[in-house]
């Protein structure tokens, strides 16, 4: 990570992709750890966030929305909605996600878990090359869902497919997903192409800085910069865990103990908002992907900042 600037980040960062922080897990069902990790990042400059959620058994998972919802009614943290980064996930791509609990696309289960989140289920990720996926696009659209293409191998047709019917987010762009090739654009050139928000994680270790220049520049009214941070985030080197696997911090980057895939990461939106403005994106272009960008792709109000 580059040294913060002296300037300090800007307030009221809108974070759309995070998982946890101090400790704190999102899917843990316990609105203690939700609360104290959501009380973390608004110190650290998040003033509007959602909580992501990896793959779980599927009764876990639909208690876990059912707490964050309890949460976000409750009105007393910065958590603002409910991201769903699974479980219709491709077993190839899936990263640090647990491929045992992965899902076949269900309109059924979706269904289900929107209304175990009642009406705070903001945003769902999913492959859109999966069997089924683009019904469950059409599904999410009709409920108010927003709809994120991710965690896929699907190729450049696929994904324009998902984004016809109505996906308009791209997850962690260039990570967990089939890489960009000039004969083989994949989800990369489709969601540039197409002009979808495309989520970055700007802690220099899941995107080279020069990539993250060129989608800012490339895209400055679609980025959007994110955290995708685990419990580990604001604590020490050390054994971690994310969605029951294990996961080793070292030097600040989250890991699967087993395989090294990479495991969310340990950022604040105000480090992120720091790397980006190090790595130079113009100032203008990342106060509006840390704001104005993310806000608008998810429909979360704009914070005071």
């Amino acid at each position: 990570m580059p040294d913060p600037l002296p300037e300090p980040a800007p307030a009221g960062l809108v974070d759309i992709h995070c998982h946890g922080g101090a400790g704190g897990d999102f899917a843990s069902a316990d609105p203690e750890q939700i609360r104290a990790a959501a009380a973390f990042h608004a110190a650290h400059g998040t003033g509007r966030m959602l909580a992501s959620l990896v793959t779980a058994p599927e009764d876990d998972l639909v208690r876990q929305i059912e707490v964050l919802a309890q949460v976000v009614e409750a009105g007393d943290t910065v958590v603002g909605g409910i991201h769903l980064e699974g479980p219709f996930l491709s077993e190839p791509r899936c990263g640090a996600q647990n491929p045992a609990f992965l899902q076949p696309p269900s309109v059924a289960a979706l269904h289900r878990w929107v209304d175990a989140g009642r009406g705070h289920v903001r945003m769902i990720t999913l492959a859109p090359e999966l069997p089924g996926a683009l019904d469950v696009v059409a599904a999410a659209v009709d409920r108010g869902v927003v709809v994120a293409v991710g965690h896929t191998d699907a190729t450049y047709d696929q994904c324009s497919q998902a984004f016809s019917r109505g996906a308009t987010v791209a997850t962690h762009l260039f990570n967990g997903m089939r890489p960009l090739h000039h004969r083989d654009p994949g989800p990369v050139g489709a969601a540039l192409d197409h002009g979808v928000w495309c989520e970055l994680i700007a802690d220099g270790e899941h995107l080279h800085d020069a990539t993250l220049r060129l989608v800012a520049r490339l895209r400055p009214d679609r980025a959007v910069l994110v955290t995708d941070a685990m419990s580990a985030a604001g604590l020490p080197d050390g054994a971690y865990a994310l969605g029951g696997q294990a996961v080793t911090v070292a030097a600040g980057a989250a890991r699967l103990s087993e395989g090294g895939s990479l495991a969310g990461s340990t950022l604040t939106m105000r480090g992120a908002v720091e790397h980006a403005l190090a790595a130079g994106v113009e100032p203008d272009t990342v106060r509006r992907m840390a704001r104005e960008n993310p806000a608008a792709a998810v429909g979360l109000t704009l914070p005071p900042g």
